[in-house]
């Protein structure tokens, strides 16, 4: 019903480091870029009772500008794809969001009226003062609830959360030296009515997370939660979410772009079909007139072949997630293109993952159906280029 980035609560031994008191606070470096992959995984109950199990993957990528001595404008877009427990494969594309706003020294945000992201605002956020390893605070931090993407309803939510945080200590994560931070908080909160429409009455919950704060980049490198929300409705149901999430940093960007595409280009040469550009996602590579059997999603002879020399390359620049999108030529229903298109890159995605290009949570797949041609649809020849695949490497 909604995506949460919000991320399995492990006890490392920390060290206190000689117990001297650290000031923390955000640095911001104009032109900076990266991207946060996030999956939370949760086991859904309708009173009381096991519904399903669910995965969201949030990929979100954040670039930095407008610096001052206290903020930095962050520029941020996610990807959101929320999938069954039935479900093993390739994530779908299932939502975007694009929202800018500042964040000061200490981590409060400034979002602009009428945003729905970021869903957590002002966590976590720093003291003025120094601290030292098992040293505590406490701040107020924001929660934002989207009625228009969970029932509809052309509202957004905001309601308070108390948060006590404790300062943990230092450790090592993932080959860098990392500050350690608990918090938790619990869930409160009322919504406005609406008459005559399905609404969430009470919504409660809390929320543990342990954060790893990266100290060279003085910014967030990885966070665990374990959480509970409970949706009191309208119509006498209660839904609940429970269960664990993290979210980690990824590699920004590509160290020379231009000589990969021109890599990329000179090593698939050989196929007429296969084009390589640079746009604003990343580095896509597009697949033309790829050969299925008509209106199916049965690859006809020798277009693994094909497929197989995409994935040698795409194992190599590994650099980005994967997206892989579907397209057809303009024929039949726009319903059906759609669904051909995005089964048919799903069934590539998959094809990728179970050939190690990518891990699962590193691909995503959504089909466009007829509605980005790179060709005109009047003659056989424009059409054949209009079936295709794009491998985009995301840097976005």
């Amino acid at each position: 019903m909604f995506a949460v980035l919000t991320v399995t609560i492990v006890p490392p031994p920390l060290a206190a480091e000689d117990g001297v008191a650290r000031e923390f606070r955000y640095r911001y470096i104009d032109g900076e870029h990266y991207r946060i992959l996030s999956t939370v995984n949760s086991d859904v109950f309708v009173n009381g009772r096991f519904n399903q199990s669910q995965t969201i993957l949030n990929r979100i990528s954040v670039d930095v500008t407008e610096l001052d001595d206290y903020s930095g404008r962050l520029t941020v877009h996610y990807q959101v794809s929320s999938e069954k427990s039935t479900q093993h494969g390739a994530f779908r594309l299932a939502s975007e969001f694009h929202t800018e706003y500042v964040r000061d020294h200490l981590g409060y945000d400034e979002v602009p009226e009428g945003r729905s992201r970021p869903l957590v605002r002002d966590v976590p956020v720093f003291p003025e003062r120094g601290i030292r390893p098992g040293d505590t605070w406490s701040a107020v931090g924001t929660e934002v609830v989207d009625l228009r993407e969970s029932f509809g309803i052309d509202a957004i939510e905001h309601f308070a959360i108390p948060v006590a945080y404790e300062y943990v200590g230092v450790d090592e994560r993932d080959g860098i030296t990392v500050d350690v931070f608990d918090l938790e908080y619990n869930m409160f909160y009322r919504p406005t009515s609406v008459p005559r429409a399905l609404y969430p009455e009470r919504i409660t919950g809390f929320s543990r997370q342990r954060h790893y704060w990266d100290r060279e980049l003085a910014r967030p490198h990885a966070y665990e939660e374990e959480f509970e929300i409970n949706y009191d409705l309208s119509n006498g149901q209660t839904w609940t979410w429970r269960g664990r999430a993290d979210a980690r940093i990824t590699d920004t960007s590509f160290d020379d772009r231009d000589a990969v595409i021109g890599d990329l280009r000179k090593r698939l040469e050989g196929d007429a079909d296969v084009d390589v550009r640079d746009d604003d996602r990343g580095i896509t590579i597009s697949l033309e007139a790829i050969g299925f059997e008509p209106d199916s999603t049965r690859l006809r002879p020798g277009e693994e072949q094909r497929l197989e020399e995409i994935a040698e390359l795409l194992r190599e620049y590994r650099s980005g997630e994967l997206l892989i999108t579907g397209h057809t030529a303009l024929a039949g229903t726009e319903e059906g293109r759609e669904a051909l298109s995005e089964e048919r890159a799903r069934l590539i995605a998959e094809y990728m993952i179970e050939r190690g290009v990518r891990e699962r949570d590193e691909v995503l797949y959504r089909g466009m159906g007829a509605r980005d041609p790179v060709a005109s649809n009047e003659d056989e020849a424009g059409r054949r280029r209009n079936r295709r695949v794009e491998f985009t490497i995301l840097e976005e």
